[in-house]
């Protein structure tokens, strides 16, 4: 499933043409996310690759992320991934709140590619944790920071206001519950 992602309308960026997301769901506890950032790569500050590892506050920098619950209100999870190749995993108990860091999965594999004009990072995350016979609802955004300083918010959807990527609107992708296996 491919989506485009949206930049927040109070939010500038002329280095970008698009930002992209591919969604795979082959199993039923495993997400193969694939985001794909298109125009003058040159102008956006990307931390180096690195070796991967947990990492708090990626999303002060160019960074990946996906929102994911397993029914439409209630508890959730946060995933950043950097260029890097860092990521952060968190839990909340609800909106914005009870955070805390989550270690209920396999560490993501997370690779990055990147050229003149496309930068790309796919994350696999194997989550047991959710639910196999509920939906899964996904918010998937993007925070991209030029070298000039500026940011840019970027998500399937943004609620009115400033950026706000755990917002109830921002869960704009529902995923069927998958098969049992």
């Amino acid at each position: 499933m491919h989506r485009n992602l949206k930049r927040h309308p109070d939010s500038q960026c002329d280095a970008l043409k698009s930002v992209d997301v591919d969604i795979l769901r082959c199993r039923p506890d495993r997400l193969d996310l694939r985001f794909c950032v298109r125009g003058a790569i040159g102008s956006l500050l990307l931390p180096p690759p690195g070796e991967p590892g947990r990492a708090d506050q990626l999303w002060r920098h160019t960074c990946f992320e996906a929102f994911i619950r397993a029914s439409g209100i209630g508890p959730y999870f946060e995933f950043n991934f950097s260029p890097s190749r860092q990521w952060g995993a968190y839990s909340f108990e609800a909106y914005r709140s009870g955070m805390q860091i989550f270690d209920g999965f396999r560490t993501p594999g997370v690779e990055v590619h990147t050229n003149d004009d496309t930068c790309k990072l796919a994350a696999v995350l194997e989550l047991s944790c959710l639910s196999r016979a509920a939906d899964w609802y996904l918010g998937l955004s993007a925070v991209i920071e030029e070298r000039n300083g500026r940011m840019s918010y970027w998500a399937l959807a943004h609620p009115p206001g400033k950026p706000d990527f755990h917002h109830a609107d921002c869960f704009a992708l529902k995923l069927p519950a998958p098969w049992s296996a």
